[in-house]
């Protein structure tokens, strides 16, 4: 896409009298074809129209690309067009020196709305990414210290993080407007926990999860735990009465690079931000058993086909 863009920006100056360059001495294909010639604006106003990795990969060509690439065209194209609201939002200020430092410091997580939420940018294709934490979350009893505990950990990027100590009734929901997110991106929402030492009763039976935006609705199964990893979850199996089975799409969670695990919820397809609030839950309320250990972050919102 990159060199049909400048190929067509080439055949328009040379119908200005901009001289071919296939006399030049340079081997490279890129300057054979008369491209490292172009004028640097043509070239970062057409890198601008790729995305962030290819602007990268294209700082490789010659010298003349490396300038192009590293302009404020080229970046202020991949920044969100909400960007100066997002830092307004930030618990610290972000300092830069231009829009491509910019948009590697927004690469990193930052903290938003009172260390309430994150926000970041995917490294490759710019798209926005935000986290919900524990404290932004409607957790049913989450404010009751009989059954839910809020403690800061190291590890976490938020100031508390929401500790299970002991439920019957498990529901725990989030929310964002579909707005805040990157237009025409499949996204995906993502539990962000780890269970304590002691954790039980989150094998059986099955969570369910639910991701609704508009008309859209997308649900799962999890087990946090593989069933009958505590005593109370084979006496829910065995007796009768217990809770019914629920085809499971997934036991526990995946690691993360941050040491987390993670749990997908659901999918859905953000068109233009136009469908209001994306609402998501994770619920255990029908096999009246007790848990706990279970160790809350947040909710991840993220483009579905990106890694942590």
């Amino acid at each position: 896409m990159l060199v049909g863009s400048l190929d067509r920006a080439k055949s328009k100056l040379q119908l200005r009298g901009i001289p071919d360059s296939s006399r030049s001495t340079d081997l490279s294909p890129m300057a054979d074809s008369g491209i490292d010639r172009l004028p640097e604006g043509c070239v970062a106003q057409a890198i601008s129209l790729t995305s962030p990795r290819d602007a990268c990969r294209s700082s490789t060509v010659s010298s003349a690309f490396r300038s192009a690439a590293a302009s404020d065209t080229v970046w202020e194209r991949f920044l969100p067009s909400d960007c100066h609201s997002i830092l307004s939002r930030a618990v610290r200020p972000v300092e830069y020196s231009s829009k491509r430092d910019l948009f590697f410091l927004l690469c990193d997580s930052v903290l938003i709305d009172g260390g309430k939420m994150s926000f970041r940018l995917e490294r490759s294709s710019g798209a926005k990414c935000y986290m919900l934490s524990a404290s932004a979350l409607t957790i049913i009893w989450g404010d009751t210290p009989q059954y839910w505990k809020w403690v800061s950990l190291p590890d976490s990027r938020f100031p508390e993080v929401a500790k299970l100590v002991d439920v019957c009734w498990l529901e725990i929901r989030g929310r964002i407007h579909s707005k805040m997110l990157s237009p025409r991106t499949t996204y995906a929402a993502y539990l962000i926990f780890k269970l304590a030492d002691r954790s039980r009763g989150l094998g059986h039976p099955a969570h369910e999860t639910s991701v609704t935006v508009g008309a859209q609705s997308s649900t799962r199964a999890i087990r946090l735990q593989p069933r009958g990893t505590d005593r109370h979850a084979r006496m829910m199996v065995n007796f009768p009465g217990g809770a019914p089975e629920v085809e499971e799409e997934e036991v526990g969670g995946l690691a993360r690079e941050d040491g987390w695990l993670e749990a997908e919820m659901g999918e859905f397809y953000n068109e233009d931000g136009e469908d209001g609030e994306v609402e998501m839950s994770w619920m255990e309320v029908k096999g009246g058993h007790w848990k706990k250990g279970l160790i809350l972050e947040g909710i991840e919102i993220r483009p579905k086909t990106l890694p942590v």
